[in-house]
């Protein structure tokens, strides 16, 4: 009874390892709302400040009218009725957080209150865990409606980040299209940040501009090249010299050449690794995992049940038409087996095979008497002769060998 209550005892802290993200993202855009605050604030105090003490002195001094001076006033109050708006607006943005979180810190809580894992209350926890997966993979994957549909359907729009992520895909589907606009306006919304970055993204969307410049070949553009290389690249000279000193070779090759490195800077080829490297940046930014998290907890699963005989030479039952059984295993079904090519065989420490074993010529291993069993219940085989279940081939008896488990 004590090692049936062991096992069946229930780790949260364990599952929430998994969960890290939930709770990193609405924290991550609580901050970035913060600061966004701080700029808008400090930006319009730099403006009205000195504008009101100006008016001020000029009214006091008599060399603003009064009519002047209720000009003045009248800019300032309409400045500040600007920023009344957008500190609504930041304010709407940090509610939804704070909501957000609640909400999400609500449900990881719920888990801590389950004692067992048999408990009807984990099923119910982990079929919502495994919605918020499926929602996050679709919307990894582009499938940004699907994963919009299931999230209210399931109710869990607040578990998932929707928002974040379709504005992720719709400036990568940017600039797989060839446009560096809306990538370029979150590289300065997000200038402290990426500052920190290992990704030089903002680098890579100047040189593209630049590229593109130079693709067109006229004069005019090419001189307008040459002042942005200088106004967007060269500040880059410390650390991405390399890169830089290819751009200046890229005005003595035309676009149709087969000369490398240019060759490669002139091919469409690019928009696609800034789409790549934008949707990395992004993650690394908002803390948000570079794999799916239905990967990650799949990879956790799989490597659970590997065995050496997952991955072997011989076919599974489930891709053999003439076995008798099915394969359970989900290591071995067609869907997961290259998946969980790479990943680590289990450690087990209790062996459950069966006492009496015995290889047949083709090297498969099964227990003697249950084997017997089976192809006498069969029965469609001579006497004498031994079927293996899996892959359907007939052996003479006297050909099965024991073998010992070391």
């Amino acid at each position: 009874m004590a090692a049936e209550l062991t096992s069946t005892k229930l780790n949260a802290e364990n599952h929430l390892l998994l969960d890290q993200p939930l709770l990193r993202l609405p924290h991550e855009l609580a901050r970035r709302n913060f600061k966004s605050v701080q700029r808008v604030v400090e930006r319009e105090k730099e403006n009205v400040l000195p504008a009101l003490k100006d008016a001020a002195n000029n009214s006091l001094s008599g060399s603003h009218t009064p009519d002047q001076t209720l000009a003045a006033l009248d800019a300032m109050l309409s400045r500040m009725q600007g920023l009344k708006r957008k500190m609504e607006n930041l304010q709407g943005e940090e509610r939804k957080v704070q909501d957000q979180s609640k909400k999400r810190i609500q449900y990881l809580e719920s888990l801590h209150q389950i004692p067992s894992l048999v408990d009807v209350k984990y099923d119910e926890w982990s079929r919502t865990r495994l919605d918020r997966l499926m929602v996050d993979h679709m919307l990894r994957s582009g499938y940004s409606e699907s994963a919009k549909q299931l999230a209210q359907e399931k109710g869990i729009e607040d578990l998932v980040d929707i928002n974040v992520f379709v504005q992720c895909q719709r400036i990568a589907d940017s600039l797989r299209h060839g446009e560096t606009k809306e990538a370029l306006q979150w590289c300065g919304e997000n200038k402290a940040g990426l500052k920190k970055s290992q990704y030089n993204l903002e680098f890579e969307l100047r040189l593209q501009q630049y590229i593109e410049m130079i693709r067109i070949g006229d004069k005019k553009k090419l001189i307008e090249a040459m002042l942005h290389a200088k106004k967007y690249l060269t500040p880059y000279m410390e650390t991405q010299s390399t890169e830089i000193s290819h751009a200046a070779g890229l005005l003595a090759f035309p676009r149709d050449t087969k000369a490398e490195p240019y060759r490669a800077m002139y091919s469409s080829v690019r928009w696609t690794h800034l789409a790549e490297l934008f949707v990395r940046t992004h993650h690394e930014l908002l803390s948000l995992p570079s794999r799916p998290l239905l990967h990650i907890a799949l990879s956790a699963g799989l490597s659970a049940l590997k065995t050496p005989s997952c991955h072997s030479e011989y076919t599974s039952s489930r891709s053999n038409s003439l076995s008798t059984t099915t394969s359970v295993c989900p290591i071995c079904s067609t869907e997961l087996n290259e998946l969980a090519r790479n990943m680590p065989y289990a450690h087990h420490t209790k062996s459950y095979i069966e006492s009496d074993p015995i290889v047949l010529p083709n090297g498969r291993v099964y227990g003697q008497e249950r084997l017997l069993n089976m192809n006498k219940n069969v029965g469609c085989i001579e006497a004498g002769t031994i079927k293996d279940p899996t892959t359907g081939e007939v052996f003479e008896e006297g050909d099965m060998k024991r073998v010992y488990i070391m």
